[in-house]
């Protein structure tokens, strides 16, 4: 058993300032020089970024859609190996998921994770109403460890003295600390959450003053006082040593496209590939490789500059014509059509995939998917049905050949209500992300797929 600092940050309801909280924690505790380990409950690709940008570490997912509940525990403890505490934000409220019985809600990860927890709490327009709410919180499953809350957008000094003393006087729950509205703790939103850092101009400024200004309005040491207080964890099991690569994978890393997991980049090694990125903003052409990867992101923000590197799109183009083997996620499969059109904005894009990605209003998939493999897919990856998640307004539309797909749609929208995972070539592409775990090891198979086209060759 290893000591295993750790608490986690929720809240009552989506949008009360976990991620900002979370981040500007991250940021304060690491300027203290301690190792902080940080963690996202569900499929969340951005906030992740935020944490990771605050710790120079990693953020890794913990999501009962794509891992076994037997699986979070050791992965928590291989994960926060050697940091002197673990940083875990929920999504959504405390007590939210999707399943009515709260069997996949915070919560339910706090209680399989001894997770003491700390509420955010949004209290525009709240002094005395917060004790009820606490109250209430508690109550409603005692299993549920809350210790402290953190006062949100409180609005000045009168104002945090009401809440306190309502916190104090009706509760036994701790007030960790109060954060001021400021507006230097905005982080601006679009239609798939907040901003990426890599969009955020002086990204370190931006982050060490968040840490500032949450790290000067909480006690830390009682934070971490609360932190030591959660039960030991059991050794994980020793990791092998990662073979010696013997494939090469380019991936698309840069403004447009960055929606990867820690832990599915690290199977690419685990493998035997080797990952080499390349910029679709930059580049002109695809780095030496034997397949290509290109993730989900946000190309519709960037249809000109993409637009404007012909001379990459037309690489790409040949190179999966010519039978490169590839696999592309929601960003990176609109980026393969024809064009994007987002508003008033269009560019021409690689065109392999024969339609039109067109951005809309509303969400056009949103949520988690299930799917079965079809006998078309390309690399074997099991016959039973798979976990995934989606969250694009985009659609593909005036699609002029008929589409071979890789899966049929259980739940969720995919590319047309049916089906996702568009096959051309040796390309597979669609709107679902994967995330590589037990129940679906998608990145040792596709690395042996394009192992297997290199040998044939």
């Amino acid at each position: 058993m290893i000591p295993a600092p750790r608490f986690l940050i929720a809240a009552a309801h989506k949008s009360s300032g976990k991620t900002v909280v979370s981040t500007g924690l991250a940021a304060a505790l690491t300027a203290r020089r301690l190792k902080v380990a940080t963690f996202k409950k569900g499929p969340d690709y951005i906030d992740p970024m935020w944490l990771g940008a605050a710790t120079g570490r990693p953020c890794y997912n913990l999501d009962f859609n794509t891992m076994d509940r037997d699986t979070f525990a050791p992965f928590l403890a291989s994960r926060a190996g050697g940091a002197d505490v673990s940083l875990i934000e929920a999504n959504k409220g405390l007590f939210d998921g999707v399943s009515l019985d709260g069997s996949d809600s915070n919560a339910a990860l706090a209680r399989l994770l001894g997770l003491p927890v700390i509420l955010v709490i949004d209290t525009n327009g709240m002094t005395r109403g917060i004790a009820p709410l606490l109250l209430g919180y508690q109550a409603f499953d005692p299993d549920v460890n809350i210790v402290g809350v953190i006062l949100n957008k409180v609005g000045g000094p009168r104002h945090e003295a009401k809440l306190r003393a309502a916190v104090e006087t009706y509760t036994d729950v701790k007030v960790v600390g109060a954060v001021h509205r400021n507006s230097a703790l905005e982080i601006g939103e679009r239609h798939l959450g907040l901003t990426t850092p890599a969009e955020t101009g002086e990204l370190g400024r931006r982050i060490d003053e968040i840490g500032r200004i949450v790290g000067g309005s909480v006690d830390l040491d009682l934070l971490i006082d609360l932190a030591n207080a959660a039960p030991a964890l059991s050794d994980p099991p020793p990791a092998a040593p990662d073979p010696a690569p013997d494939v090469t994978i380019a991936i698309a890393r840069d403004r447009a496209f960055g929606f990867y997991y820690p832990d599915d980049l690290e199977a690419f090694a685990a493998a035997g590939a080797r990952l080499v990125p390349f910029d679709t903003l930059r580049d002109s052409a695809l780095p030496a490789c034997d397949g290509v990867l290109i993730g989900g992101g946000f190309p519709e923000m960037f249809v000109d500059a993409l637009a404007a590197n012909a001379a990459l799109r037309a690489d790409i183009r040949a190179k999966i014509e010519g039978g490169l083997p590839g696999y592309a996620e929601c960003g990176g499969l609109m980026y393969l059509c024809r064009s994007i059109r987002h508003g008033e904005a269009a560019g021409e894009m690689v065109g392999v995939v024969p339609a039109d990605a067109v951005m809309h209003a509303r969400p056009q998939g949103r949520g988690y998917t299930r799917f079965r493999n079809t006998p078309a897919h390309p690399w074997p990856n099991g016959t039973d049905a798979q976990a995934a998640h989606e969250f694009h307004y985009a659609r593909l539309e005036n699609t002029d050949a008929p589409l071979t797909f890789a899966r049929d749609i259980l739940r969720g929208h995919g590319v047309d209500g049916d089906h996702d995972g568009i096959i051309v070539h040796n390309l597979l592409a669609g709107f679902c992300h994967l995330r590589a775990t037990g129940p679906a090891p998608w990145v040792a198979r596709f690395v042996e797929f394009v192992r297997a086209r290199k040998i044939s060759q």
